[in-house]
């Protein structure tokens, strides 16, 4: 497709079809659906949908429909918990709301696992979704920052989460050894944001400038260990 769906409008259109109480390929059907997510806030600034883009994305999912449906709907219910359950950091406003409700998708912002380097970059939008042979959802991201050339299907339960939090010093006793976080990890060749665990904390008493600690990381792709300051730690948030 060249034109782009949201997240949301993909979701919606995948519980109606579910659901298929009306004819999706129905010319009044079509109209009504590209008419509400021209107009949906979230796709200001987004170029409008048109009635046979929908009547092409209802018409590719009927041809996938078969036997692949319940697999499918299966890996969509993991967009309603991205949250990891390991981890350890309190839950914000944004991870309340991510609990059963799809619409609410539109509201959180999310980060991407690149498999080009193992870093973790915060999501621009959706571009679209696919259900490989082995059942499993992969999305198609475009990265913050990052051109179209740049863009890259990604697994759904492995490498899209929602954002990670950046710690303040105030959170610094809420660190604990074993606790996943994401770690500003800086090299001569590369500056990237990666999964790392605590492996050591040294505390230190806070002065005017803040948290004084440093923790000993654990690097997940590649082992490596190096001693940081707060600061270069991001929390993940609980579901």
């Amino acid at each position: 497709m060249d034109f782009e769906f949201t997240l949301s409008e993909m979701l919606e259109m995948e519980n109606m079809f579910k659901e298929l109480r009306e004819d999706p390929l129905a010319p009044q059907f079509c109209e009504k659906l590209a008419s509400s997510f021209s107009l949906a806030p979230s796709r200001a600034g987004k170029q409008a949908i048109t009635p046979p883009q929908v009547k092409s994305w209802f018409q590719d999912r009927l041809k996938k429909s078969q036997p692949r449906v319940a697999s499918s709907n299966m890996a969509l219910k993991l967009f309603t918990d991205l949250s990891d359950t390991s981890a350890s950091f309190g839950a914000t406003e944004s991870s309340q709301k991510l609990k059963g409700n799809a619409s609410d998708l539109s509201e959180l912002i999310f980060e991407a696992l690149s498999s080009k380097d193992n870093a973790w970059y915060d999501v621009a939008s959706f571009l679209n979704y696919r259900v490989v042979c082995s059942g499993e959802l992969e999305v198609r991201v475009r990265f913050a920052g990052f051109r179209n050339t740049d863009d890259e299907w990604v697994n759904v339960r492995r490498a899209v989460r929602e954002r990670s939090i950046p710690l303040e010093s105030s959170e610094c006793q809420r660190v604990k050894v074993g606790d996943l976080v994401l770690c500003f990890q800086e090299r001569a060749e590369r500056a990237v944001y990666c999964d790392a665990h605590i492996v050591e904390i040294n505390r230190k008493l806070h002065d005017i400038n803040g948290c004084r600690c440093t923790f000993v990381v654990r690097y997940d792709h590649d082992n490596f260990e190096e001693e940081v300051r707060l600061d270069r730690l991001c929390g993940r948030p609980t579901p």
